[in-house]
């Protein structure tokens, strides 16, 4: 009885084994089938102030003069850069308390949301107040409070969605004024619910929102309405392009990934492997007009761009 159960053990162990070995098999050629988006990043290209650090670089943009904003942690935490990366000028330096992201819209004005104020800010090209969401440094979770934002996006009639991330897990809507339109979410795991809604965008009538830690993308119609998700790691960025490729960060994989609308990956930007090179963390991206893509990394306080080779 005895060595039957031995053999039946060693039997079953085997078979373990083999369904282990033979998934690994067929996981691994998806992976590799995924082709490499060829970029190398431009060296020390962000030309800083003496004196002056990144300090956990959280957000960056690109608005349409080729500037750059990054939104980091440490003294003067909105600067601005030319597109030769040379700097600008630091933009309302005592707004904020602990940067997260930044957008910019159709007309230039800069969004941020700030984890430390419980804030959403919108500014003008001249760093003026235009609109605030949210009230500063009192978190709560009605419709006139965040709980730490983490991202933020517009639709084509100017309205503005919010995910409000890491206190609450929901998204929120506002018109152009700064009403509240409409709100869904909350903590869990099923359609229609999030575990850290780290981040958003939108692309014509769809809402692609970023469900960091249910690892996940969903996606909604513009009234919340869920309508499918994409399981592709875990997203802290979204970035859509104007030819409607979704690019995502996953700080976790060390990664970025170009997406099609179908969801299926057409190619990936990898950090270097462990040993072999700084850790990459893209934490916020952005996609320049000739494709550059600009990342800001909080573990690896530096902003860096990637340039097609």
């Amino acid at each position: 009885m005895k060595r039957n159960r031995y053999f039946w053990s060693i039997g079953f162990l085997g078979y373990l084994l083999w369904v282990w070995s033979g998934s690994a098999v067929a996981q691994t050629p998806v992976e590799a089938a995924i082709p490499k988006l060829d970029y190398e990043a431009v060296a020390d290209f962000f030309q800083l102030p003496p004196g002056v650090n990144f300090v956990e670089p959280a957000g960056v943009a690109v608005n349409s003069k080729g500037h750059i904003y990054v939104f980091h942690r440490g003294k003067h935490p909105l600067m601005e850069f030319d597109r030769s990366g040379r700097f600008i000028r630091s933009i309302a330096d005592d707004l904020f308390v602990t940067a997260h992201m930044v957008r910019v819209d159709a007309e230039d004005n800069i969004w941020t949301t700030d984890i430390g104020s419980h804030v959403v800010l919108k500014l003008s090209p001249e760093g003026r107040v235009l609109l605030a969401l949210g009230r500063m440094r009192l978190p709560g979770d009605d419709v006139l409070h965040f709980n730490q934002p983490t991202d933020v996006a517009f639709d084509g009639d100017a309205n503005i969605f919010v995910t409000d991330g890491y206190g609450n897990s929901r998204v929120l809507k506002f018109d152009s004024y700064g009403n509240f339109l409409l709100g869904w979410g909350m903590k869990g795991s099923g359609p229609g619910q999030f575990d850290t809604p780290h981040t958003i965008a939108i692309d014509r009538n769809l809402v692609y929102v970023g469900d960091r830690e249910n690892a996940r993308i969903q996606i909604f119609d513009i009234n919340g309405r869920f309508l499918r998700e994409w399981r592709l790691g875990h997203p802290y960025c979204l970035f859509i392009t104007p030819d409607h490729f979704i690019y995502m960060a996953d700080a976790v994989a060390s990664r970025i990934l170009k997406i099609d609308r179908d969801g299926k990956v057409v190619g990936a930007l990898r950090g270097p492997e462990r040993g072999q090179g700084r850790h990459f963390d893209p934490h916020e991206i952005v996609v320049d007009k000739d494709n550059s893509i600009f990342t800001a990394e909080v573990l690896g306080w530096r902003a860096q761009k990637f340039r097609l080779k």
